[in-house]
């Protein structure tokens, strides 16, 4: 097999000899101005967002991503439910109330004398099926009109309170 000749003119040869010498010469940049101090108390400022400023995430090629919680994360009330509850022989309204809390971070209140009355009704076969809805809506639609929700989010707690509109 022959031999393949590479012919460089010797102008060439000096040009990128002279450009990696330029290269290889110039070093590393170092700067000699000494690190201010942290004095102790003093804190850095952090430089605020811009209001329209959304940061985001890219997912795979064409996906970006939000980097903030959901609404329903933030206000648990907010999460959408779908729930068939179980028909037992006679199931209540507090049956349908606690079921639908399972898995939401709320409880439902202690009993209270005057809710009794909401928890001993039986649950209507059309509540038996809820969703897709909002937690807060489920829980409203399964008390019915004459009770209003009061949430206590320190505690997370959900109580039912008789309506002041429906009161005679």
């Amino acid at each position: 097999m022959p031999a393949i000749r590479l012919y460089v003119p010797s102008r060439s040869l000096a040009l990128f000899a002279a450009l990696i010498h330029a290269i290889l010469g110039t070093g590393c940049a170092t700067s000699t101005a000494a690190p201010t101090p942290n004095e102790p108390g003093i804190r850095a400022a952090s430089a605020p967002f811009p209001n329209d400023w959304i940061p985001i995430a890219r997912y795979g090629r064409y996906t970006l991503v939000e980097l903030a919680p959901q609404a329903a994360q933030q206000n648990l009330l907010l999460q959408v439910v779908d729930v068939s509850i179980p028909p037992t022989p006679s199931p209540s309204v507090v049956d349908g109330l606690r079921h639908v809390l399972q898995r939401s971070g709320y409880s439902l209140c202690d009993d209270d004398p005057d809710v009794a009355v909401l928890h001993k009704l039986p649950l209507p076969a059309a509540h038996l099926q809820l969703g897709p809805v909002f937690l807060h809506d489920a829980l409203l639609t399964l008390a019915g009109p004459a009770w209003e929700l009061e949430v206590d989010d320190r505690a997370r707690q959900v109580c039912f309170i008789p309506s002041m509109a429906v009161l005679p």
